[in-house]
């Protein structure tokens, strides 16, 4: 999946999660659900755009956990939206599934950025030190 998809798919996530809450109704709890849902979402998708835009491996590390986190946030809002009121149960599932479904990719993604970067560490110490016995 490219750069492009994947913000596609992170833009279509926080428009879903609008759009299905503009339908709460007018109640303290709906409100709360609401702003937290709406945060996390967008969130998740804003600092995916920014860590495209990352300046070093660690940068681009550390803007993907905050990904990690508000996706992780959302997926939390909408089960806690079903566990309240089955009647969201429908329009939450799909948004629930892609949730947690960029979440494994966001997860498979720090890892892989994780493991690259320790790869670098260690040829460069191999680099630095030939007879290091550090096995690639």
């Amino acid at each position: 999946m490219t750069e492009s998809e994947l913000k596609d798919r992170f833009n279509r996530f926080a428009i879903g999660v609008h759009k299905l809450s503009t339908r709460f109704p007018n109640l303290p709890v709906y409100q709360n659900i609401n702003f937290q849902l709406i945060k996390s979402s967008s969130s998740s998708s804003a600092n995916y755009h920014a860590a495209c835009r990352a300046k070093s491996k660690a940068d681009f590390i550390n803007k993907l956990k905050i990904v990690e986190e508000e996706l992780d946030e959302s997926v939390f809002w909408m089960n806690y939206l079903v566990s309240i009121d089955k009647q969201w149960t429908s329009e939450a599932e799909p948004l629930l599934k892609e949730g947690n479904e960029l979440l494994a990719i966001i997860v498979a993604s720090i890892n892989t950025a994780k493991g690259n970067q320790k790869s670098t560490r260690i040829q460069q110490s191999k680099i630095l030190n030939p007879k290091s016995n550090l096995k690639l």
